[in-house]
Order: C-alpha cells, then sequence, then structure tokens
C-alpha cells in the first residue's frame, strides 16, 4: 500500500480539526455567545412561575380598574359636575387609558404568555455549560485533533504509524460524539431553538418602545383617576370607595411600576444579546456540529488503523 493511500485519513482528520478550531470564528461565536450567556443571565429573575404569575395579577386589576373608570366617568358626567366633554378634555390620560387598553392588554399578555410557555426552554438551556464556553467546546477538541492528526503526519513519513496514536485519535472522535450526550445537548438545544423563535417577536426595538409607551399611558391615566376624576366624582356627592378596583390600582401603582419597570428594562438592554443569539448557527443544530466531525474523525483513525501495517 501507498504512503498516501496509508496517510489521506490522518489529512481528513488534520483538516476536520482544524475546521472545529476555526468554526466559532466563522458563526462570530467569540462575540456572540457571551452575549448570549448576558442574555441568560438578566432574563433569570423573570423566568419562573411566580412572578409571572404576579404580573397577571396586576393586569387582571388594573382590567378591572379600567372598566371601573368608564362608570366613575358616567357618574361624573351625571353628577352635573363635568359634561362629557370637559371630563375627556381634563381627564385627557385616562381617556387615553381606556380608549388604548385593549391593545395595552393584549400585548403585554401577549409577552407575558410568551415568558410563560417558554419556562422549561429557559430552564433548559440554563442548563447548558455557560455561554461564554462554547466556542472553546470546539476549539479545545479540534486543536486536539488537529495536534494529534498532525503528530501522527509526521511520523507517517517514517512508513508507519504509531497504532496507539491512531486509537488515541478515535477515542477522541468518540468523546466529540458523545459531549452533546453528556450535556443533553439533543433535548435541550432544540428546547433553546423553540425559545429564542418565540421571543423573536417581543424582542425588538419596536415592541419594547411600545411597552414603555403604555406605562406612560397606564401612570398618566392612574394619576387622573385619583388625583382628579374621583375628586369630581366627590364633587358631585360621591364617595371614592365607590371605585374600589381604582382605589386598590391607586395603591398599587408604585409596586406595578417598580416591578414591570425592571422587566422592561431588561428586555430593552438585552435586544442586541438576542438578536446575537439569533444570529448564531440553530441551536437544534448544535449537536450535530460534535457528532458529525466526530463520527468522521473516528472513522479516519479506524481506517487508517486498517491500513497501517501491525507491528511485529
Amino acid at each position: 500500500m501507498t504512503a498516501s493511500a496509508r496517510r489521506w485519513p490522518l489529512f481528513t482528520a488534520l483538516i476536520i480539526g482544524v475546521g472545529l478550531m476555526a468554526a466559532p470564528a466563522a458563526f462570530q461565536m467569540f462575540h456572540r455567545a457571551p452575549l448570549g450567556g448576558d442574555m441568560i443571565a438578566d432574563f433569570e429573575p423573570y423566568m419562573e412561575q411566580e412572578k409571572i404569575d404576579t404580573f397577571r395579577g396586576y393586569m387582571d386589576l388594573i382590567d378591572r380598574a379600567v372598566a371601573e373608570s368608564a362608570d366613575l366617568r358616567t357618574a361624573v358626567v351625571d353628577g352635573g359636575s363635568l359634561t362629557a366633554e370637559q371630563y375627556d378634555t381634563q381627564f385627557l390620560f385616562a381617556k387615553k387609558l381606556g380608549d388604548e387598553w385593549v391593545t395595552i392588554n393584549t400585548d403585554m399578555t401577549d409577552l407575558l404568555d410568551r415568558m410563560d410557555a417558554n419556562m422549561d426552554n429557559y430552564a433548559a438551556v440554563a442548563a447548558l455549560p455557560p455561554f461564554q464556553l462554547f466556542p472553546w467546546f470546539f476549539v479545545l477538541p479540534g486543536a486536539m485533533v488537529a495536534g494529534l492528526s498532525g503528530v501522527l503526519l509526521w511520523r507517517s513519513r517514517e512508513g508507519s504509524t504509531p497504532r496507539a496514536g491512531l486509537w488515541a485519535l478515535a477515542a477522541l472522535g468518540l468523546a466529540i460524539v458523545a459531549a452533546p450526550a453528556v450535556f443533553q445537548m439533543f433535548t435541550r438545544a432544540p428546547k433553546g431553538g423553540d425559545m429564542i423563535e418565540s421571543f423573536r417577536p417581543m424582542m425588538t426595538h419596536e415592541r419594547v418602545q411600545n411597552v414603555q409607551g403604555y406605562f406612560v399611558t397606564l401612570g398618566g391615566g392612574e394619576g387622573q383617576l385619583r388625583v382628579g376624576a374621583i375628586a369630581a366624582h366627590e364633587a358631585a356627592g360621591g364617595q371614592a370607595d365607590d371605585f374600589p378596583a381604582i382605589a386598590e390600582f391607586s395603591a398599587q401603582w408604585p409596586t406595578i411600576v417598580g416591578e414591570f419597570n425592571p422587566m422592561i428594562a431588561t428586555m430593552s438592554d438585552n435586544i442586541d444579546n438576542f438578536e446575537a443569539v439569533d444570529a448564531m448557527p440553530s441551536f437544534p443544530l448544535f449537536p450535530w456540529f460534535f457528532v458529525v466531525p466526530g463520527l468522521l474523525v473516528g472513522g479516519c483513525a479506524l481506517v487508517a488503523l486498517r491500513r497501517s501495517p501491525s507491528p511485529n
């Protein structure tokens, strides 16, 4: 058998090793993967069922308060202290809240639904090795494959290749194949892909700016209901406790803002991070980026073993 026939499997393994080393640079993983890690860490406080349930409770409270605000307007107008036109002009934000609440509620509920539906997906991604290490899971095995293949190629110039080295190369290929199973990537990575797909509509600058605008409307509406509209109702002979949901909304508003604002800020701060993760190869493909090269390296080592003469 010619020397070239014995050496091509090692050349192939060397190329695969170099390819593994180059993959993180090709996919900009050294930059993108750490940003993904930052995003996962930042979202951790909000990817909990208790937190989502709390937010849903706030939305339900605001919904009841907005429903009462229509009755409050009717009571003020019927009481004669203001005309309908005067009410709408004087309490512009309260009117704006009533007019836009269906849109606000629908959009905010969609955000909460997406987060709620991805609790398990988030947990699966968070359980993967740290994102910052992802590039090195390609570089280090690739360097080992390339280095060992290069040494074996050098030794093969003498007409034989150390079989122990070939067995080591085969074992290295098997280890690369096994890595996704060890880290449960076949189950976790697709869930990461599902989460990215689900989060894509909400992780945009336009969507976040809309949500920020909602809270301007909510805050302005709450203030006018509490300070102005209720006072007008009392001036017409009514009582503040005629509208308990509005009273509770006003009492809870500082807490509502204090809990929602950090989540919205987290979304805003992580749009670029999300885009970086979204630009990486699809999560379900990641296990195969190990399995296929590992099988090829192991196969090359076994072919080289068959073609290498046994020691006497």
